[in-house]
């Protein structure tokens, strides 16, 4: 999950600012917060000249649902603040070669929509049920605007997105998940991120970030499709966090892509950066270490293989030096017995996001199952191609895209791959929906 996000520059297609009563919620909410503002130089207290005559995009009011202000959206507010208020810049673009997708529909959910009685966000993963015809997408609520949830939706690509019911998901006795208000020592909180259909047993595979502060690892869990949970898959030990920081998945910063494998017999599990034994996260100047992507046996739920992903330096630098920037893997999704799709999400403040879709081929990474920390020249990493820049795929705008799927094949043959984003619950972000025609490589 990106929690850092920025307002589009005028350049855009498509723009949003803060409206007034945004504007005055969160700077009451800063002046009692102080200290949320550290790294943040230069903050203003309202928007740029340049910013004034932007058209407006207004949340949809739900009187019956309060907007929760929490650390967590106030600091993605803060950071699309920072992006708004810093000149409004666009994302810088990239050259790119000729382009394996091609932009067929783009449509959005109004901010805030009800779903019988849940407020829809922070859609993280989205996969395609072919047997009902409908999509899945997995909130990544932490269970603090409403339990842990998964939702259903159609979508005709010429029409809007249609939500048509909502499944809580939950623990083994039967109750919703907690949130960490709630939550006892010894239960974790979830912080869902990657969702796929197993159409075998009709279940649903998914994956949490973990608990880091709670000394809760990423885990994998399958459940059916009414929420009932029917099994957690143990992971290595290498992926727990220890008290000290230097060993384990870093917090938010672990399961964050999940891909069905062809013969749907194994699924692999993209962390979205590299654990703290294997090296730093990314930076503008260096990539940071590799992230592993473990391939799990869904029969006997033990892990059979392992491998090194490097993602790139953060493609983009802050318009303020030293404010936030990140990179990460969002997204895996299998184009065939070996070959995989990964798409890598960037941020920085005052720039916007980045966003890169990969190929890489699993056979050509050595196995790094067996090493205790990954360190240059003790593994080799998984080449990877340049699939798509998408700030060159014509879409109105980009935003923390984490869900990447297969829709229907279209009827030219051609594949449908479908994503969505991330809105953090976010007034200034968006849930968007996009699909592209997939052109395979020669």
């Amino acid at each position: 999950m990106n929690l850092h996000q920025s307002v589009l520059g005028p350049s855009s297609a498509s723009q949003t600012i803060w409206d007034a009563s945004v504007w005055a919620e969160c700077l009451a909410f800063l002046k009692r917060s102080p200290r949320l503002l550290h790294g943040t130089p230069g903050l203003s207290t309202g928007p740029s000249e340049q910013c004034r005559n932007w058209p407006r995009l207004r949340s949809v009011p739900n009187p019956a649902v309060p907007f929760l202000i929490t650390r967590r959206r106030l600091l993605a507010g803060i950071a699309a603040l920072g992006g708004t208020l810093a000149g409004c810049n666009t994302s810088l673009p990239v050259a790119a070669g000729q382009s394996r997708l091609r932009l067929l529909a783009e449509a959005r959910l109004p901010h805030r929509s009800l779903v019988r009685d849940t407020v829809v966000g922070g859609l993280s993963s989205i996969d395609y049920d072919a047997t009902r015809g409908e999509y899945l997408l997995l909130s990544d609520d932490r269970s603090d605007v409403n339990p842990a949830r998964f939702y259903t939706t159609s979508w005709a690509l010429e029409q809007a997105p249609k939500l048509t019911y909502v499944t809580l998901l939950r623990q083994a006795d039967g109750t919703t998940w907690p949130n960490r208000r709630q939550a006892e020592n010894g239960v974790p909180v979830p912080d869902p991120e990657a969702l796929r259909w197993r159409p075998d047993a009709d279940t649903l595979l998914w994956t949490s970030e973990g608990d880091a502060a709670r000394g809760f690892g990423p885990a994998l869990y399958e459940s059916r499709r009414d929420g009932t949970l029917v099994r957690q898959i143990a992971m290595p030990a290498m992926f727990a966090p220890s008290p000290d920081g230097r060993r384990g998945a870093r917090d938010n910063l672990g399961f964050e892509g999940l891909a069905l494998t062809a013969d749907r017999r194994e699924v692999w599990l993209g962390m979205e950066n590299a654990l703290a034994q294997d090296g730093g996260i990314p930076t503008q100047d260096a990539p940071g270490g590799p992230c592993r992507f473990t391939r799990v046996d869904l029969a006997s739920g033990q892990v059979s293989a392992q491998i090194a992903y490097q993602p790139d330096a953060i493609p983009l630098r802050p318009l303020v030096p030293g404010t936030y920037a990140d990179n990460g893997v969002s997204e895996v999704l299998m184009l065939d017995a070996h070959r995989m799709l990964v798409l890598e999400r960037a941020y920085a403040t005052g720039r916007g996001n980045s966003l890169r879709l990969y190929e890489i081929d699993t056979r050509a990474a050595s196995d790094v199952l067996a090493l205790d920390a990954l360190t240059p020249g003790n593994h080799r990493p998984a080449p990877k191609t340049l699939v798509a820049d998408f700030s060159t795929l014509g879409l109105s705008r980009l935003d923390n895209t984490e869900g990447m799927c297969w829709g229907p094949p279209l009827p030219d043959g051609r594949r449908l791959l479908v994503v969505v984003s991330d809105d953090n619950f976010n007034p200034l972000q968006i849930t968007q929906f996009a699909a592209f025609a997939y052109t395979d490589s020669p």
